[in-house]
């Protein structure tokens, strides 16, 4: 494999699953079993691999750290914010998917808890990922 001299950003995803009952939307998070951000709540996400497609990775992370499987997702936007994670400049490619209901998960993988949070009241969020989700469903 070819290296490089300069430095490149890391590549991840992140997944935006939801569902929505009686006009509550739901949305699917993890709780960080490592750090940064030990504890705190997170979109189900990761490293893309060197030999996967961007859907791909986000479908493997979300089976990764939920349990739940998804045959394909919608690519939402790209974030790139240059301190956004402080181990390194990571840029995050984010893709979701809506669900009929709120499907049983368990955490797994880097994930300490999977579970499913209302819109109206979340927990403090890792990353950007307040701002994700204020992107993708507007102000809530």
């Amino acid at each position: 494999m070819h290296t490089y001299k300069y430095p490149r950003p890391a590549l991840t995803v992140d997944a935006i699953v939801f569902t929505i009952i009686n006009n509550q939307k739901y949305v699917l998070l993890i709780e960080r079993g490592k750090e940064p951000f030990l504890g705190k709540w997170a979109l189900p996400g990761g490293f893309v691999e060197m030999d996967e497609l961007l859907e791909n990775a986000c479908v493997r992370e979300l089976q990764e750290e939920t349990g739940l499987e998804v045959e394909e997702m919608k690519q939402f936007r790209t974030y790139d914010e240059i301190n956004r994670d402080p181990r390194h400049r990571t840029i995050s490619v984010v893709y979701s998917v809506e669900v009929a209901r709120q499907l049983e998960v368990k955490g797994s993988d880097d994930a300490a808890k999977a579970a499913w949070h209302s819109l109206s009241d979340l927990p403090e969020l890792a990353f950007d990922h307040h701002r994700i989700l204020s992107d993708f469903f507007g102000d809530f």
